[in-house]
């Protein structure tokens, strides 16, 4: 049997989740369609969730479709948990991008598309809310094809828009239905197109519909294509017409069971016991209760498997490629881990999380708890980024938004018994070289007290990782040592010179040596005349930090790209706003009687202009914001308290070291 992971995305509120429980009822896995306003729904399994009525965290469910094994996989729609659907979109075979007939294509639905095409996952969209007022067709179209993709189709026609009798139905294989179709894939397959156009005007749908069909087959499987279902997931309009569609266009994967083990851990809870259970797709190999496997670099046991089938998933002794199943017995596992061999499929990966805030609790005696919790919380979401700031005592954590603060500050309450306030969201900013900068020390040289040689040079680079280079041969030295420093520039680039991460730089290795290991007199190891790991550990920090401060660094915030839909007698009082926030509009666009208006503004803006753009348009704008790049901070520079000992303070640095080791 085939298997299809098939994803449900949308912008919040578009319906996922009630048209998850409309494909669960039309398979047989459920009697009747849970509602999201009552809590009832499968898939939104947190207490959080069905009071809040949103997808916080991803959930998997499983159904048959003929010969094809269906894991549905629902995913939250507000940006402040995109971190959720990036860990899954790398495991889809399929995905169903939901729309509100209403409110049409928003800031989500863009940035969810783009990500599925870039990926290459064969998409369809299914138009929700038929059913409601205001409900658009044609229309809604048209805003597909300009904000989207021109290569959509309407695959269905409905009827009674706006109105709780809506329907919809397929299309007939008429002449205006190839037309349209030819439309679509115009700029997809030339020849094609002069083909039909060419043909006899009678004879054109008789010759182009079978060798058309093929066409959009092929396009939607390459993600290029777009068919376009209308419906209502509340009243189950158009949802037979989207389930066709899925059997059509989306037919999954089969897997290689006999080949090398290859999979991906996306999801991790805690069983009642306080045991870790991570959730994992097979892309190749099978793996049984009692397997020996590796996860992430680390031999683990597999003590118990769950896989998904029929509605829920059931205790099984073995899952093989393609399927989806929960893993006990992996130790120390965490999101993103390979199990076996890592996967070839590309990753997407959204922007990082652009606030943070300092989590406090209310009575000093639960701060040991407090880190505990939210220990637990990042192995489930590690863009949390949990921080520790031992001087000052304080907690921190990465946000997406406002809302996602709250949710948290919930789940400390509900899950852990914790009562916690946050302070106001700061900005996260970054740091990048402004120029090349070298430094080393050499082993038994002073002022070096270490056993180690190592020479580091630093020099910007385009983009915003950080690239470890060799300069030196690779063996001058024993690998594991190697490994020791590439690993400590990156950990010491966490913390630049003024505090933040560092980022948009090469660094490269230009010195390299160390003393073998050597026995004392009595024959016993000693480590006085012999380097360790440690040794470059504890030395690559001092190296890099004079590096980095020979190179300099600017300290860069986060901007957002925005796009407010306003009326245009509005327009005067938002770009005076927009202004006062240190925004950057572009020229207007008119349509009609209302405008457009796009540009950039800074991170810790955002959240003030959503707040006061309703007062701004009497409730009528719309805003659309999204992470786009960083740019240098101009004013005052930004900087943020070390959690660790500070390598840019040598002497404090040495101190701090020493301490440790005497502990």
């Amino acid at each position: 049997m085939r298997t299809l992971n098939l994803g449900i995305l949308a912008h919040v509120d578009a319906g996922k989740t009630s048209l998850t429980e409309r494909l669960l009822q039309a398979a047989g896995v459920i009697e009747e369609v849970g509602s999201v306003d009552a809590g009832s729904t499968r898939t939104d399994t947190l207490d959080l969730e069905r009071r809040r009525g949103i997808t916080i965290k991803s959930a998997v469910v499983s159904f048959a479709l003929g010969d094809t094994a269906v894991n549905l996989i629902d995913t939250p729609g507000h940006p402040d948990f995109i971190a959720e659907v990036e860990r899954v979109l790398g495991l889809l075979d399929g995905a169903v991008l939901v729309v509100s007939a209403v409110e049409g294509v928003q800031a989500q639905t863009r940035v969810l598309f783009r990500a599925l095409r870039r990926l290459g996952v064969p998409t369809l969209v299914f138009v929700n809310k038929i059913d409601r007022s205001g409900a658009r067709g044609a229309p809604l179209l048209a805003e597909l094809a300009a904000r989207l993709d021109p290569a959509v189709i309407a695959m269905d026609a409905p009827s009674g828009l706006g109105t709780p009798a809506a329907s919809s139905a397929p299309r007939p294989r008429d002449r205006p239905y190839l037309d349209d179709l030819v439309e679509a894939l115009a700029d997809l397959d030339e020849d094609l197109v002069l083909d039909y156009l060419g043909a006899p005007a009678g004879l054109a749908p008789a010759l182009g519909g079978p060798r058309l069909d093929a066409a959009l087959a092929a396009q939607v499987a390459r993600a290029r294509a777009h068919p376009v279902h209308f419906g209502s997931a509340i009243t189950g309009a158009g949802v037979e017409g989207l389930i066709g569609g899925i059997r059509r266009f989306l037919p999954g994967s089969s897997g290689d069971a006999a080949g090398p083990l290859s999979g991906t851990v996306f999801k991790i809870e805690r069983g009642p016991a306080g045991e870790r259970i991570a959730y994992a797709r097979l892309f190749s190999g099978s793996v049984a209760v009692r397997d020996r496997i590796d996860v992430g670099g680390r031999e683990a046991k597999v003590t118990a498997l769950s896989v998904f089938a029929d509605g829920a998933d059931r205790p099984g002794g073995r899952v093989e490629a393609g399927r989806i199943a929960r893993f006990w017995g992996l130790g120390e596992v965490r999101i993103g881990d390979p199990i076996g061999r890592p996967p070839g499929r590309r990753v997407e990966r959204f922007a990082p999380p652009t606030l943070e805030t300092v989590v406090v609790p209310a009575r000093e005696s639960d701060r040991p708890a407090l880190h505990a919790a939210l220990t637990q919380l990042a192995e489930q979401d590690p863009l949390i980024g949990l921080r520790q700031d031992e001087e000052r005592r304080e907690l921190s954590v990465s946000l997406y938004g406002e809302v996602q603060k709250e949710v948290i500050g919930a789940t400390l309450a509900e899950e852990h018994g914790l009562d916690v306030a946050f302070r106001e969201s700061t900005v996260i900013c970054v740091e990048r070289p402004i120029g090349a900068g070298a430094a080393a020390e050499t082993i038994a040289k002073a002022p070096n007290p270490f056993l180690a040689t190592v020479g580091l040079r630093i020099e910007p680079t385009p983009g915003s990782g950080v690239d470890f280079r060799l300069g030196v041969e690779l063996g001058s030295m024993p690998l594991a040592f190697f490994k020791a420093v590439e690993e400590t520039v990156h950990e010491t680039l966490g913390q630049g010179l003024h505090g933040w991460q560092v980022e948009g730089c090469a660094v490269t290795m230009t010195h390299s040596g160390y003393w073998a290991r050597q026995s004392s007199a009595h024959g016993g190891f000693d480590k006085a005349m012999s380097s360790t790991a440690g040794d470059f550990r504890s030395l690559v920090p001092l190296v890099l930090a004079e590096a980095l401060r020979e190179a300099g660094t600017v300290v860069c915030e986060p901007l957002h790209r925005f796009r407010i839909e306003l009326p245009g007698a509005d327009l005067g009082g938002v770009l005076a706003a927009l202004v006062k926030l240190r925004a950057v509009p572009g020229p207007p666009e008119h349509r009609g009687d209302r405008c457009v208006l796009e540009g950039t503004v800074p991170a810790a803006a955002v959240h003030g202009l959503g707040q006061r753009l309703p007062g701004l348009t009497s409730g009528e704008g719309v805003l659309e914001s999204a992470f786009e790049r960083h740019e240098p901070v101009t004013g005052p520079v930004p900087s943020r308290a070390r959690t660790d000992a500070n390598p840019l303070d040598r002497e404090g640095y040495l101190l701090a070291l020493s301490r440790a080791v005497g502990r």
